[in-house]
């Protein structure tokens, strides 16, 4: 076997990417009802896309976040795990009629959901809920097999699972 000057017991998963219709709304339903921090963007004029990197962060970080530079917020980005990639192809948000495959209908089946960690998610749903028909509930805690897991749905149907475990 041919060795490699790389160790795999170190990586980590860093993000996921998934593709939105329209920035201001996801981005409002990201930040706002999740709670994300949108750590860093960049715009790609040539290509007329924009990608928004998002993730949680703990105390210590949000304390000392806004004072990063852009290189240090993509440096930062980058070498954490738990990142979620928004891309907006520019002007999918002017055609009534575009959408993803967002994996939870036809066609186009197949990606599932992705998931967050809550601290009380009896409590989250009810926080959820207080924001009315802003969310979509595929699936409500005690529904389904897995009856302590909600799913709810981004603006584009992308599912998240909400969990306490």
């Amino acid at each position: 076997m041919t060795e490699f000057n790389t160790d795999v017991k170190i990586y980590e998963f860093n993000h996921t990417m998934i593709r939105v219709k329209d920035p201001k709304v996801s981005l409002e339903f990201y930040q706002n009802i999740l709670g994300m921090k949108l750590i860093y963007s960049e715009e790609y004029e040539t290509d007329k896309f924009t990608h928004y990197f998002l993730a949680y962060l703990n105390a210590q970080d949000l304390a000392t976040f806004d004072t990063k530079s852009k290189d240090e917020r993509r440096s930062y980005t980058f070498k954490r795990p738990g990142v979620l990639e928004l891309t907006h192809n520019w002007g999918t948000e002017n055609d009534a009629d575009f959408s993803y495959a967002n994996g939870n209908k036809e066609p186009g089946r197949g990606f599932g959901h992705i998931a967050i960690h809550v601290d009380n998610t009896i409590e989250a749903c009810k926080r959820l809920e207080s924001f009315g028909d802003k969310i979509q509930w595929p699936k409500r805690l005690g529904q389904g097999n897995i009856k302590d897991v909600a799913i709810i749905a981004d603006p584009d149907g992308y599912w998240i699972g909400v969990c306490d475990y």
